[in-house]
């Protein structure tokens, strides 16, 4: 059987095909495929298939570093907290790259380990557009859930609020929705109190 035709060139205007043709068709990826794609894309693995992530923007690296720095001032010794670019494989066929996460000083990874396999708590600050919105809200709750991720926080700029969830057999309950004026916290780090007027306003 010969081999299929390598695609036309082209127009202005198109998607690139003759770029597309170089990887595997959706549903297709492998976790190999998608580390060589991720060297210099943002990019995660969901069931085979490829998710492009938007840049973050000024506001989103802002919100960032706030989280970061009350974060490693409630974690006990021991504790890790690492952000993105990171992949972090969650299950087989699927890799995360989380704003944010931590890593309880019980879990805490080898030395000689490239990427952690189990984490604690994970920050996702929700980035423009529908797609992300349905990422962060839907698809990451149920991905982190399987994964058995303690604790799951949504910072969402565009509602100005934060929601915790927490690991309740495989599923999350909600601990609570903070708004502007209160400060958001969880059951796993009982020192992590983030002020939402002050984060928001970042």
């Amino acid at each position: 059987m010969s081999e299929a035709p390598p695609p036309l060139p082209s127009k202005n205007g198109e998607p690139a095909w003759e770029a597309a043709y170089l990887h595997p068709p959706q549903g297709s990826w492998s976790e190999e495929e998608f580390l060589k794609f991720h060297t210099n894309r943002m990019a995660e693995l969901a069931e085979g298939r490829l998710e492009i992530l938007p840049m973050p923007n000024l506001k989103h690296q802002r919100m960032l570093r706030l989280l970061l720095g009350w974060l490693e001032n409630a974690m006990p010794e021991g504790g890790t907290a690492l952000f993105a670019p990171l992949p972090i494989r969650l299950f087989p066929g699927t890799i995360r790259e989380p704003d944010l996460l931590y890593i309880a000083p019980e879990n805490r990874p080898a030395a000689d380990v490239d990427y952690p396999d189990h984490l604690d708590l994970v920050m996702e600050i929700v980035s423009p557009g529908s797609e992300a919105r349905h990422r962060d809200y839907t698809d990451k709750r149920r991905d982190y859930a399987k994964a058995g991720v303690a604790e799951y926080w949504i910072v969402d700029p565009v509602e100005q609020r934060v929601t915790v969830l927490s690991l309740n057999s495989d599923r999350y309950t909600e601990i609570g929705t903070f708004a502007v004026g209160q400060v958001a916290s969880g059951e796993l780090l009982t020192g992590l109190r983030v002020d939402v007027s002050t984060l928001m306003k970042a």
